[in-house]
């Protein structure tokens, strides 16, 4: 069985989802942020880098890196179709995934993590000040260009549909209303009725 590290509400909770979607068993490990567990010995001997997700397979090799870990969930369960076999659609499901990790998550990450890019507290001050701006640039992209119908590949549901869900459960907190995108917001609604979303609910890691 697989083992994900996690902190909750994090990006990890897309890993936790594509293992959902693909039907593979995993036992998830909170790291408690607020405690700051992610910078400690115990956790920096199993993710140098200090953050989440990490998954340790089942032969005991860790792995990092969200966009790696879901291909990874995919490879392991084709069957699960999560990547479609047409090459566009493939690259739009990716361009989709390296916007979110590159520069959507990056932007809401200003708020918290000004430190990873600058050292002034009015440098922090102004990166948070700077979030719903820049949020809701990057929800108005996803609005108009990278959702295709029900799911960011129209009827298909793919990798990069755990990962924007993940990413859009920060909106509000960001200072963004998901109302003011309805194929956002529609989106995220159909999400919440799936299997995954609503077993990944039930054991706390949303």
């Amino acid at each position: 069985m697989h083992t994900l590290y996690y902190a909750k509400g994090t990006i990890a909770i897309a890993v936790a989802l594509t293992l959902e979607e693909a039907g593979l068993p995993y036992t998830p490990v909170r790291v408690d942020f607020a405690s700051a567990a992610q910078t400690k010995p115990e956790y920096l001997a199993l993710n140098p880098k200090g953050r989440v997700p990490a998954l340790v397979t089942e032969g005991g090799t860790v792995l990092t890196e969200t966009g790696a870990l879901l291909e990874y969930v995919a490879a392991l369960a084709p069957q699960a179709d999560l990547v479609p076999l047409n090459a566009e659609a493939a690259a739009h499901m990716r361009a989709v995934m390296y916007y979110l990790a590159s520069t959507m998550h990056v932007a809401h990450a200003h708020k918290m993590r000004g430190s990873r890019w600058a050292d002034k507290q009015e440098s922090f001050d102004d990166m948070t000040a700077k979030v719903p701006q820049t949020v809701a640039a990057c929800a108005r992209h996803i609005e108009d260009n990278c959702l295709q119908g029900d799911f960011v590949l129209g009827d298909s549901f793919s990798l990069a549909d755990p990962y924007l869900f993940t990413v859009g459960q920060w909106l509000e907190g960001d200072g963004v209303n998901p109302a003011d995108y309805p194929r956002i917001a529609a989106f995220l609604a159909r999400m919440e009725a799936r299997p995954s979303v609503q077993s990944v609910r039930s054991k706390g890691l949303l």
